[in-house]
């Protein structure tokens, strides 16, 4: 008793699926009772061969075009592609025709039609989502493209593209100081090293560091000039900016990224959510405590035929 209300709950479960999904072939049928339904699905006839080739069309539409060269005459055919599209599915076996045909349990043709119905509502969820927030995401794009491309973070973005290492360091604002008395001196220029500091670094004070930290600071620069080059030789657009094709901070560059990475992000999320998710929380598998004694046993067997095959190969001789 238990087992047929279940089968009637599934079933009308099922025929509800259909009706959500607009089925054309359950539309004006009006069945309201669980036994109808049940008859109806798990009955062998040609109407619920009709409604599992709009369900596999409606999952893959190229079988439409295939569904229609084969005549109504070779059910066989149909039966043999029906259950070879399940088999593609993963929800049935390679020669499971009775289930394709209705001639198996209720309960398990129920449960593979309930699990073909699920692949189309995930389908349809996933392009309704795409369609409502297609229109949210262009807004958004476009919002934070214009927030970006402002006048007042244009010398920000300028600032980026074109780094610059401003103000100097301390150490390094002492060694030009020294540079430029020395060169005045030389030229007969007596200006003062403060003029020189206000043009080279007006934010900035004269520090005091000596030429050991003028040497640490030029092997700092040495090592990130190395590092800058080792990334320069692994970023291709890098490799293209140098080659001479400067790159350009493309707004609509940006738009396409974005929106790219915001579809990748929610197909990635769909996937995790429905098939990985429930893989990543499993514990790991318990090793068995045995393997040494199985891996004793074959070291034991091999080392046995091992003198099996010498002692043979010896008798053999002493024979000849």
């Amino acid at each position: 008793m238990a087992d047929n209300s279940k089968e009637q709950l599934l079933s009308m479960r099922v025929y509800n699926s259909l009706q959500s999904l607009g089925c054309p072939l359950v539309d004006g049928l009006y069945l309201r009772e669980p036994d109808s339904v049940q008859e109806l699905l798990c009955s062998p006839s040609l109407h619920r061969t009709d409604i599992l080739k709009w369900i596999c069309a409606s999952i893959c539409p190229s079988l439409k075009e295939k569904f229609s060269t084969i005549k109504s005459t070779q059910n066989e055919d149909l039966v043999q592609e029906l259950t070879r599209f399940g088999y593609e599915m993963m929800l049935c076996k390679a020669n499971d025709q009775d289930l394709i045909k209705g001639c198996a349990p209720p309960l398990r043709q129920l449960r593979f039609l309930e699990q073909i119905l699920m692949v189309i509502q995930a389908d349809s969820s996933i392009n309704s989502r795409q369609n409502s927030c297609s229109g949210d995401d262009s807004v958004k794009n476009d919002d934070l493209l214009g927030e970006l491309m402002f006048q007042d973070h244009l010398t920000d973005l300028d600032m980026l593209l074109n780094p610059v290492c401003n103000p100097w360091p301390a150490h390094i604002r002492e060694h030009l100081i020294r540079t430029q008395s020395t060169r005045n001196k030389t030229n007969g220029n007596h200006s003062k090293p403060s003029d020189f500091i206000n043009r080279s670094d007006q934010h900035s004070r004269l520090g005091s560091h000596g030429e050991e930290s003028l040497t640490e600071a030029m092997a700092l620069l040495q090592s990130t000039q190395s590092t800058l080059d080792e990334l320069h030789k692994e970023c291709e657009f890098l490799q293209s900016h140098l080659s001479g094709s400067a790159a350009v901070l493309s707004p609509c560059a940006l738009k396409v990224a974005i929106s790219d990475m915001s579809q990748l992000m929610t197909a990635f999320g769909h996937i995790y959510n429905t098939d990985f998710k429930a893989y990543c929380q499993r514990a790991p598998p318990a090793l068995n405590s045995g393997a040494s004694v199985f891996q004793s046993v074959h070291q034991l067997l091999h080392a046995c035929n091992t003198v099996k095959h010498l002692t043979s190969f010896i008798w053999s001789h002493l024979k000849g």
